[in-house]
């Protein structure tokens, strides 16, 4: 049976202390500092994952260091801790490895250590691009949106991801906004946008004022810090916030229960597939970075397939035709990394319609 691995990484000191209760009781910076020094971690084996073509299985392996580490220590230091990880997948026999959460954005963006490892490597990037459109369109519907007539905004634009969102999305709505820094690199996709689709996107630097009347929100910026706030979001907004570190507040969370945000779609894995591992979701789901990976490895296409920033169309849309083959599907949404119900969806929008009601009065 053919193997694949993927590369997993603490979000935060939390994650550690689930595993390791004993560092609980030691200062956050204490605790990421031990774990600079610990080679890759062996976290669990996957197995069960099989579709109608192919059945494999699979190892996680974690790279101790947090999303805040990974952003701050010295870029050749974080890659040499993920090369030792794809080190260690090759090892356990692992054709395909996939590179998660911050280990797919460090330097460039997986290339480097695809260069370093003599097997496949992949970002899952592609893959979590196609179920965060496929997620965005299922969260409008939930909230009673009209996809063609809605405002839709892309915010980091100009990036790989952003670029394809933004592409996709004008063939189904007529109306966009594209949010970016550069202004000349954003007229230059406008046209590309024009020439592909004939719509005529609107382009600004101004992140508030796109969003005071935007419907549909996708955010792909690489900022280090979050750039929406409560304050700059209509009622019924979806927000699908695909950047790490996020881009949208958790003061949004907190502030408005009047809109919805997303992290992209959850993906339901055929076959009796078991982790050994808790992320947090119900069983049989993964992420699409995650699932991107065994899609691949079921389909024995063992080769550097997602890496890099220069993310194509046929990439995205061939991605989602092998998801659909082997039986990957999109089972739920998931807000500030916690799996959000339909029943809340709905309760989200009537609030946003209480308050356009009075706010209309």
């Amino acid at each position: 049976m053919e193997k694949f691995a993927f590369i997993i990484h603490p979000l935060e000191v939390y994650d550690i202390a689930r595993k390791f209760t004993i560092v609980n009781k030691l200062p956050n910076k204490l605790v990421e500092k031990f774990f600079t020094f610990l080679p890759p971690i062996y976290t669990s084996h996957i197995t069960g994952v099989r579709s109608s073509y192919a059945e494999v299985e699979g190892d996680f392996i974690s790279c101790p260091l947090t999303t805040r580490q990974m952003m701050s220590l010295p870029e050749e230091y974080v890659l040499k801790k993920i090369i030792q990880a794809g080190k260690y997948a090759e090892r356990l026999g692992a054709k395909i490895v996939g590179l998660g959460a911050t280990t797919s954005v460090i330097g460039d963006a997986g290339i480097t250590v695809a260069k370093n490892l003599n097997i496949a490597v992949t970002s899952g990037n592609s893959y979590t691009v196609y179920t965060a459109l496929e997620g965005t369109r299922k969260a409008a519907e939930l909230m009673g949106i009209d996809l063609a007539k809605a405002e839709v905004v892309i915010i980091g634009a100009t990036g790989s991801i952003g670029a394809i969102c933004a592409r996709i999305m004008a063939r189904e709505s007529r109306y966009i906004t594209l949010v970016a820094r550069n202004k000349a690199k954003m007229e230059q996709l406008a046209q590309q946008i024009l020439a592909e689709t004939g719509l005529a996107a609107t382009i600004t630097t101004d992140v508030k004022k796109a969003l005071s009347t935007a419907d549909i929100v996708i955010t792909v910026t690489s900022s280090a810090d979050t750039i929406i706030e409560p304050e700059y979001l209509k009622p019924g907004a979806v927000v699908c916030d695909v950047a790490r570190p996020r881009d949208v507040s958790k003061k949004v969370a907190e502030e408005r229960d009047d809109v919805l945000v997303i992290e992209g779609g959850l993906v339901e894995v055929p076959g009796d597939v078991n982790f050994n591992f808790n992320f947090g979701y119900p069983p049989k789901l993964a992420l699409a970075c995650m699932s991107e990976t065994m899609i691949l490895a079921l389909e024995g296409r063992f080769e550097n397939y997602t890496l890099g920033r220069n993310l194509t169309l046929e990439q995205v849309e061939e991605i989602g035709r092998l998801a659909k083959k082997h039986g990957f599907k999109l089972a739920g949404l998931r807000s500030f990394e916690r799996p959000v119900s339909q029943e809340t969806i709905f309760d989200i929008r009537r609030r946003a319609e209480l308050k356009k009601d009075l706010l209309g009065a």
